[in-house]
């Protein structure tokens, strides 16, 4: 038996605010845990979801609900994504910024901590992208899908700004 528009219209809305607590939830947690899914954070998201399931549908068990709710996900996820591909301030606000992690070869210890990144998965980083040592890295950013990316100081094209800072610092020591 097919539930009443009421029914329906309660699992949309219930769907919806489930959706927005759950983004929020998963912005929240941070760059990296979402680029970088652990056994942890797997087993997380599964139990968030089957926890939030009766959130969304209520007592309502039927094929009609679950499809309003389903629908309701697809349609929302849809609209914040081009809300966010026209609007880069709600871009940054639903997705974050990136993060920049080293800088001319130092790590930046603060933007590690406030990420919740150790060492550890920098270096790991780093071997994964075939660097050995700090030293050849200009930048590292923790991008906002939660990759590292690098900036190594062979693959910055010199120009004439690069060159004048380089000369005055040869110059200076």
């Amino acid at each position: 038996m097919i539930p009443g528009w009421h029914v329906l219209v309660g699992i949309m809305l219930r769907t919806l605010v489930v959706y927005v607590v759950v983004l929020a939830g998963v912005r929240l947690s941070g760059k990296r845990e979402v680029g970088q899914m652990t056994p942890f954070d797997l087993t997380l998201l599964l139990l968030i979801s089957n926890s939030v399931q009766n959130a969304m549908t209520g007592p309502d068990t039927s094929l009609a609900g679950g499809v309003v709710a389903a629908v309701t996900l697809l349609v929302m996820n849809y609209l914040i994504a081009e809300v966010a591909g026209g609007n880069r301030r709600f871009r940054r606000f639903v997705e974050g910024q990136p993060s920049l992690l080293v800088h001319d070869g130092e790590v930046i210890a603060s933007h590690l901590a406030r990420e919740h990144i150790g060492m550890d998965q920098l270096h790991t980083a780093m071997r994964e992208h075939g660097i050995s040592t700090m030293h050849d890295v200009a930048l590292a950013v923790l991008e906002v899908d939660g990759s590292i990316s690098f900036l190594k100081y062979d693959e910055i094209k010199p120009d004439a700004g690069t060159h004048l800072a380089r000369r005055r610092f040869i110059q200076k020591h």
